[in-house]
């Protein structure tokens, strides 16, 4: 959809590309498509996905003038951090004085970069539209304004804040549908022989097998008592550059219900769904991306101690092979991430996605404003 973002390095010019083309600019269509549903369809709530920001110029008006909102996390909690550091930029959470004063630094870098400029763009469309501008950054406005947002993950596997908006609730990983996929051919191998080690690049930055998927193949070729498996999110497995490894199997889609038990380790770019999926099963996991979502994704992989991040989009067979049996021979990960199953256990996300619904679709209109949404003075 943009082009020209393949030719950008992972950073901040990229970050701040990706969200004006991607999220920004759509704004007014997808408003406008909203209003056109709206006028032939009396919906009773609106549901939409943390960077759907076509929802923010009706979240200005009055709860009696709009249905409730919800909006659901499908990344990583991007709320201003405690820490001062952007988000997008793939930072652990600051552990000194230091670093507090490093991020500051960086902050005002990424704020000069990223942040001025996408509020003046998107605040110069709500003009357009007749309303704003808006008063906080519009990715903490996502998460702020929204009659409910629910974000989809644990507390464990978010950096901590101390003040969370009321608005925010952790409602677990989504459960997998079944079925998506056909049991492989090859399903008879995964037998308790050898430990399974599973690699995808997901559905968005996979146009590119040579940055993860092929040196993970080369990494592994030779260990004896590992047997690799590739998913390649629907791209056609000969797309995969060779040589493939004897030890490889290889699939264009899985039914994550029936292969995730059966995994020891997950080599990721790191899909934030696929990566809290492979956690709801205490799988450790190996991520290796910058773009998107990916450095914050992968960062909480690394700070949470379910796995190790390895802070780039091409790394080294060495470093993977390295990573791979760190992960799969210190047992501390594959602990954490048990831990981390546990917790994710513990949350019945269907009832609770439903009870938050049903909460704030009976909800009294006066009940239903955002509290934290106040037009600034032009």
């Amino acid at each position: 959809m943009v082009p020209e973002l393949k030719n950008i390095p992972p950073g901040p010019e990229w970050v701040r590309v990706a969200l004006e083309r991607l999220f920004i600019d759509p704004v007014p269509a997808q408003m406008e498509g909203l209003e056109q549903v709206l006028r032939d369809f009396a919906a009773d709530l609106i549901i939409g996905d943390d960077m759907f920001f076509g929802v923010l110029p009706m979240l200005f008006r009055p709860r009696s003038k709009r249905p409730p909102i919800v909006i659901c996390g499908t990344s990583f909690l991007h709320l201003r951090r405690d820490d001062g550091a952007p988000n997008f930029a793939g930072f652990p959470p600051a552990t000194n004085q230091a670093q507090l004063g490093e991020y500051a630094a960086i902050s005002r870098e990424h704020d000069r970069v990223v942040s001025q400029p996408l509020a003046r763009r998107l605040n110069g469309l709500l003009k357009k539209m007749g309303v704003g501008p808006l008063s906080t950054d519009f990715l903490d406005a996502i998460i702020e304004f929204p009659d409910a947002y629910l974000e989809l993950t644990v507390p464990s596997f978010e950096f901590p804040r101390r003040h969370l908006p009321t608005s925010v609730h952790f409602v677990g990983a989504l459960p997998i549908v079944p079925g998506q996929a056909p049991i492989p051919s090859w399903a008879n191998e995964l037998n308790g022989s050898r430990r399974v080690v599973l690699v995808t690049q997901g559905t968005v930055a996979n146009f590119g097998f040579g940055q993860l998927v092929a040196p993970t193949l080369a990494a592994l070729a030779n260990e004896p008592d590992v047997l690799v498996i590739v998913t390649t999110g629907g791209r056609p497995i000969e797309a995969i550059p060779d040589p493939i490894p004897n030890n490889a199997r290889l699939a264009s889609y899985l039914p994550f219900e029936w292969m995730l038990p059966r995994v020891d380790a997950f080599v990721t770019n790191g899909g934030y769904g696929s990566v809290n999926q492979a956690l709801s099963f205490g799988i450790p996991i190996v991520g290796a991306g910058l773009t998107e979502d990916k450095a914050d994704v992968n960062a909480r992989i690394a700070w949470s101690g379910v796995g190790v991040n390895l802070g780039t989009n091409e790394p080294t067979s060495q470093a993977l092979r390295e990573a791979v049996r760190t992960v799969l021979d210190d047992p501390g990960y594959r602990s954490r991430a048990s831990a981390m199953a546990k917790e994710l256990g513990s949350i019945d996300t269907r009832f609770e996605i439903l009870r938050i619904l049903t909460e704030v679709s009976h909800r009294p209109d006066d009940q239903n404003a955002a509290p934290h949404l106040r037009l600034q003075a032009e």
